[in-house]
């Protein structure tokens, strides 16, 4: 993690704590797994520059300042700052020398961890702020925790926990992450109206009437929040039914259609094959035989 300037001692630091991990053939074809994690407290200033590094680094400032430079961004960080970088491109990062930080951090890679990273980096900065960030630290401190002895299932459960760090960087500005406000407790309303309703034919323009509030406003909150758009959600809610009625009822496709909300079989089939990649008759089947 930490890189001396040039000319300083190559001197260990005692509040640097390092633990290096090599995964077995096993973790690193199935599993998420750790390289290095640790907590550094900087005593002196440091700089680390970085490219084509196989490895994915989360860290959390809890104290000090610091500075990152990535894909032509730099960003200044305190305490209260995380940031979630892939390796593989240019980098760096360097204490403030005036006010050296402290960090936890995680290198990390394995499993689907560049396509974790993708779905993040569309939709936030490599640097962010939560709410909070105790649940990043206690995260950090118990993978730091299981790696520091080597026991059977270590791989397995750092996994687990390298796991739950992805989805929480992934949800980092969900509605359950933010403080309660106006707006989140009127969008948990229009989410439980329309997971009451989804049968019947709803409207942007009347949700919007009805909870008297902007259409592009309720559109765009309502996406920032839940992570997809108020027509995808009623639709996933008309097909999960859809599903429930085809494997166990005896109702034809046209009044399933019906049922769900659907004004047109056709309409219905081609969303239904679109969701499931089969056909409704076919879902049917599968799930009968």
């Amino acid at each position: 993690m930490t890189m001396p300037q040039q000319g300083a001692p190559q001197v260990p630091n005692p509040l640097d704590s390092r633990i290096i991990r090599t995964p077995s053939a096993v973790a690193k074809r199935t599993f998420f797994y750790v390289q290095e994690c640790g907590h550094l407290k900087a005593s002196a200033a440091h700089h680390t520059s970085r490219r084509n590094l196989q490895s994915f680094l989360f860290a959390v400032v809890l104290d000090g300042r610091g500075m990152l430079r990535f894909q032509d961004q730099t960003y200044r960080l305190s305490a209260g700052d995380c940031f979630f970088i892939d390796c593989r491109a240019q980098h760096s990062y360097e204490s403030d020398p005036e006010q050296p930080w402290e960090l936890l951090w995680v290198h990390f890679d394995g499993c689907t961890t560049a396509e974790y990273y993708k779905l993040f980096s569309a939709g936030q900065q490599a640097v962010f702020h939560p709410v909070t960030t105790a649940k990043f630290s206690s995260l950090v401190q118990e993978i730091m925790r299981l790696n520091a002895e080597s026991y059977a299932d270590t791989e397995v459960l750092t996994s687990g926990l390298l796991a739950n760090l992805l989805t929480m960087l992934l949800t980092v500005n969900s509605v359950a992450e933010e403080t309660d406000t106006a707006l989140q407790a009127k969008l948990k309303t229009v989410l439980a109206y329309i997971d009451a309703n989804f049968t019947e034919e709803l409207r942007l323009d009347e949700l919007a009437r009805r909870f008297d509030i902007s259409k592009y406003y309720l559109t765009r909150e309502f996406k920032r929040a839940y992570g997809e758009t108020i027509f995808q959600h009623i639709i996933g809610l008309r097909i999960n039914y859809a599903k429930r009625l085809l494997r166990f009822t005896d109702k034809s496709v046209e009044e399933i259609a019906a049922l769900c909300g659907f004004n047109d079989q056709s309409y219905f089939s081609k969303q239904f094959k679109k969701a499931e990649n089969v056909t409704c008759l076919a879902f049917r089947r599968r799930w009968r035989d």
